[in-house]
């Protein structure tokens, strides 16, 4: 017979406090099923995919920046007065669709030029990352008003970039890889080392301004005649005073939880949404292929390499042309590519594969067939797909190209742990992103930024 071992004090509070098998299976006792209670609790507390989102913020600004640079020349004829779609054409036909556009609001050719530039100055400001929720949301009135302006020099990019500037405002992109995120940062460090933080006075000065803009155009009947868009805007201006007065007075209360769930509900709901917008454009291009004779017989590529106004390199279009075997192969891996990706979202390896296949296919189109604005906005849109492990190593080759970069240049060298102008020390910190990355969710949580998540409202 085996006698039994004395139970002390410490056996018998653990053994009352460890956890029932059932009540490991169902998450622990009172808890409504431990799946959807750690899901539910995962899309609230945290804004997922910290660099998926700075990528496509990035992807976006930098694309119509460069077409609007490209177009500079050319502008009064796209969009401006000399336009064969003249401005009295234009006030027809968003009158009748009910579309927004700032350049309806007078035909001026000052006005014109006065919203061309605020949309370049936008996108600079918006890929920088630099007041972040207000540069979004003045990068998504540029976007609408150009291309409500004259609707029919846009293609099939120019609508995946109308969509994704309105989605954009609704996530918070600047959490890493941002100016926003760079001073948030400064603050938390002169917080620990027990320096005040420096006060913001640009942000609350830009919703000032702001403000008298957005109640002149709502009166005058100047945003559309849409009920979504002026309620969108009046919700951005209002969330951004709340969010100042309970940052200021109750940083740590309820309230500023309460505000954290709501943006991190709204961005990952948005994510979710362009996850589904990209896997839609796939699908649909793909299956409508399907039903085409040229895609069925394997010769539709063929043809715009024999078009001259898909031919930038006509040699280049010629050699891969006169190869059918080529043609072929890439006309039905084209095809098999973008029916295929939407069921591959479930197999992580596979899906890596189809969209380098993808990234790859969009580069051979901006090459062959002179289209970068178009393989740049859906490359952009493809990068919410990229792994998280795969972003932050480029981050981190960025970073150390960048400080191997300044570290030539004169008066830039400093002694780690010295005091910088900002009275933040100086020593060999990394990145805002590398600290996410260790934060035991694979990159996929970044910590909360003070005031209101790098850039989450429109005075931070």
């Amino acid at each position: 017979m085996t006698i039994p071992s004395p139970v002390t004090p410490q056996d018998a509070a653990r053994q009352s406090t460890a956890p029932r098998p059932d009540e490991r299976r169902s998450g622990g006792p009172g808890n409504l099923g431990g799946g959807p209670a750690r899901a539910l609790q995962r899309v609230t507390a945290s804004a997922l995919g910290p660099y998926q989102s700075a990528v496509v913020r990035i992807g976006f600004a930098a694309t119509y920046l460069f077409f609007l640079l490209r177009e500079l020349p050319h502008r009064h004829e796209l969009y401006g007065p000399e336009s064969p779609w003249h401005w009295d054409l234009a006030r027809r036909l968003t009158n009748g669709n009910e579309a927004f556009s700032v350049l309806m609001w007078t035909d001026s050719t000052v006005w014109f030029e006065v919203v061309y530039v605020l949309t370049l100055l936008s996108a600079v400001a918006l890929l920088l990352g630099w007041r972040t929720r207000t540069m979004s949301v003045l990068f998504m009135v540029g976007v609408l008003s150009v291309q409500n302006r004259s609707i029919f020099m846009g293609d099939g990019g120019d609508n995946v970039v109308h969509l994704m500037a309105i989605y954009l405002v609704l996530t918070r992109c600047a959490q890493v890889w941002s100016l926003d995120a760079r001073r948030a940062a400064r603050s938390a460090q002169r917080a620990a080392a027990g320096l005040t933080p420096p006060r913001d006075i640009v942000g609350p000065v830009l919703w000032v301004l702001l403000g008298p803009v957005l109640v002149v155009a709502t009166l005058l009947g100047g945003l559309g005649g849409t009920w979504w868009f002026p309620t969108l805007l009046w919700t951005i201006w209002l969330s951004a005073a709340a969010w100042w007065a309970v940052n200021r007075y109750m940083p740590h209360g309820e309230p500023r939880t309460l505000l954290d769930v709501l943006a991190n509900l709204a961005h990952n709901a948005t994510i979710a949404v362009i996850m589904a917008e990209v896997c839609l454009i796939y699908a649909t291009a793909g299956w409508y292929k399907i039903q085409g004779s040229r895609w069925q017989d394997g010769t539709a590529l063929y043809y715009p390499l024999n078009l001259d106004y898909f031919t930038p390199w006509p040699a280049l279009s010629d050699i891969l042309g006169a190869s059918g075997l080529m043609v072929m192969v890439l006309t039905y891996g084209t095809v098999m590519v973008q029916v295929a990706f939407p069921f591959t979202l479930f197999n992580r390896r596979v899906k890596n594969v189809l969209l380098v296949a993808m990234i790859c296919e969009h580069a051979g189109i901006a090459l062959l067939l002179g289209l970068p604005f178009f393989s740049m906005a859906m490359i952009a849109a493809d990068a919410v797909f990229l792994p998280t492990a795969f972003l932050v190593w480029l981050g981190a080759r960025a970073t150390i190209g960048r400080r191997r970069l300044l570290s030539g240049l004169p008066g830039r060298s400093r002694t780690p742990g010295k005091l910088g102008p900002s009275g933040v020390p100086d020593g060999p910190a990394g990145p805002p992103e590398s600290g996410a990355a260790k934060d035991g969710h694979d990159g996929t949580e970044e910590p909360r930024l003070q005031g209101g998540g790098g850039g989450h409202t429109l005075v931070g």
